[in-house]
């Protein structure tokens, strides 16, 4: 079965809304179980990214397995979620933002599918990591639907699952983030790579460490995500059926060989 389509994050909304059939798609660096659903004519993939129990925590999930296995099945636009602490004191706890840029301060994982080969080494031009014509589209998206979206954001990405120290936000907000997380890194490297669009949008779930009193609680964690992912998977179940275009965007065209 082949889409064009894919939505990457937490346990989504289509579980209870659409018909799903999962397989299993097997590569090179590991087998990945997603799900496929016929939405509004589109056959779209689904993959949770910590796993169906949510067991996979952030530094163990295998990045480069998922995003094999949407090149496989002919995936060329992804949209993401991820949940953030916000840096930014105009990021309160319950904003929407739009990822534009990132931070990479992980230090373990698997960051590239270009290892070495016969083919010469080969770089990924980062100028426009988050796909402009995805994030053009969610924007005028929210707006139509009147969704309280706060703006652009810098990401910056940790390894987890410890949360970051007060001393590391500061550093991190002078290095120029808005939002801090765990799962973007390498998620929209590999994306670019293999020449997808990829955007992602950040569900600011609390304050980083630091930014106010009191320790995170994670109850409020899950029932923030809960409020927000069905509003955000309408969105992008809406912006596919529109048939995004590559031929606005240079995501196809990234890869610079030498």
């Amino acid at each position: 079965m082949k889409s064009q389509y894919a939505i990457i994050g937490g346990t989504g909304v289509y579980e209870s809304l659409f018909t799903s059939e999962k397989i299993c798609v097997e590569t090179e660096f590991g087998d990945i179980e997603l799900d496929i659903s016929d939405v509004q004519g589109n056959s779209i993939v689904f993959i949770a990214r910590h796993g169906k129990q949510h067991a996979v925590p952030p530094h163990r999930i295998n990045y480069r397995a998922n995003l094999k296995a949407l090149q496989k099945l002919g995936v060329k636009h992804i949209f993401a979620t991820a949940a953030v602490g916000s840096l930014n004191p105009e990021y309160p706890s319950g904003s929407l933002v739009l990822l534009t840029d990132f931070l990479d301060m992980t230090k373990q994982r698997h960051l590239t599918f270009f290892d070495g080969s016969a083919d010469g080494v080969k770089h990924v031009n980062m100028d426009d990591p988050y796909c402009r014509n995805l994030r053009k589209l969610f924007r005028m998206k929210a707006n139509k639907n009147n969704v309280n979206f706060k703006g652009d954001a810098v990401y910056v990405c940790t390894d987890g699952p410890r949360f970051e120290t007060e001393a590391e936000i500061k550093m991190m907000r002078l290095l120029g983030a808005d939002v801090v997380g765990m799962t973007s890194v390498p998620e929209v490297v590999l994306a670019k790579e293999l020449g997808m669009c990829y955007a992602s949008v950040g569900i600011v779930v609390n304050m980083a460490t630091g930014m106010e009193s009191g320790p995170i609680q994670l109850e409020e964690i899950d029932e923030m995500l809960s409020q927000k992912k069905e509003t955000i998977n309408r969105m992008f179940l809406e912006i596919f059926s529109q048939k995004p275009d590559q031929r606005k965007c240079f995501c196809a065209d990234s890869i610079v060989s030498l």
